[in-house]
């Protein structure tokens, strides 16, 4: 039934054997609340799945995405509180997957699963800005534990924090709705113009790299998508040209800074 995917049969037939485990009822009602996100970034459809439902039965809410390009995009679309990356994936593999994810967001906990186990491979991701390494085959138990462990240190942050409505200057900005909001006027943003908006938020007054924007929002950093990124940024400038104090500058070279004074 499930083939191919790194993990040898018998040790898929233990972890479907044991998904349900004396730690699920009480692992779902600690977290359950908490509404902790997860994103699972796994090419094998079917361990994705196996991984993917049972943390979602421990109270988990998780997004499955498989490739790194799309892991990408996706982190940049929603707020997560926990990364796990396959390492072996196509477009983008999980090592250069946490490095681009470590340029906008250091304090993300991020869990990779291999089936490599050389002292090397381990290494190169922490490099990568990994922070625990799990290798197949594994125990649903294993994956229990160290998922909790990494998740001790997001907790209070899980939750107070709420970024759904931003601050712009005068605007106000909802990320989930789409809306931008003046006292003036109010803006429904396209999906694309609402994600830059929001990644340029995550480094407001800081410069972002062109790639992080397009490969965040396309998937890819390619001359074509580029030039479609110019278009959305002119139209953002548009719709915040009501507060003085609002600029999207063109760094030369590296990419943009939404400066607010």
């Amino acid at each position: 039934m499930y083939k191919s995917f790194g993990l040898p049969s018998k040790a898929l037939v233990f972890l479907l054997a044991t998904r349900k485990t004396k730690n699920s009822v009480y692992l779902h009602n600690q977290i359950e609340s908490m509404k902790i996100k997860i994103l699972l970034v796994e090419d094998d459809t079917s361990l994705g799945f196996v991984i993917s439902d049972q943390l979602k039965s421990d109270g988990y809410q998780v997004t499955l995405c498989t490739d790194g390009a799309e892991g990408f995009k996706r982190f940049n679309e929603e707020k997560f509180h926990l990364c796990i990356f396959d390492v072996m994936m196509p477009k983008k593999d999980g090592f250069s997957l946490a490095r681009d994810i470590r340029k906008i967001n250091v304090e993300i906990p991020i869990l990779f699963l291999t089936a490599k186990s050389m002292t090397e491979d381990k290494v190169e991701g922490f490099k990568a800005g990994g922070d625990d390494y799990l290798t197949k085959p594994f125990s649903v138990e294993e994956l229990q534990l160290r998922v909790a462990a990494l998740l001790k240190r997001v907790n209070i942050i899980v939750e107070k924090e709420d970024d759904s409505i931003l601050s712009i200057g005068n605007y106000v900005f909802d990320t989930v709705n789409f809306t931008l909001k003046h006292s003036s006027f109010e803006k429904t943003l396209t999906k694309k113009e609402a994600q830059i908006l929001k990644i340029l938020m995550k480094f407001k007054n800081q410069v972002v790299a062109r790639e992080v924007v397009l490969n965040g929002v396309w998937g890819q950093d390619d001359y074509f998508v580029g030039r479609s990124l110019d278009v959305f940024i002119t139209k953002l400038r548009k719709y915040l040209k009501e507060d003085e104090s609002i600029q999207i500058l063109n760094i030369h070279g590296i990419g943009f800074k939404l400066e607010i004074s």
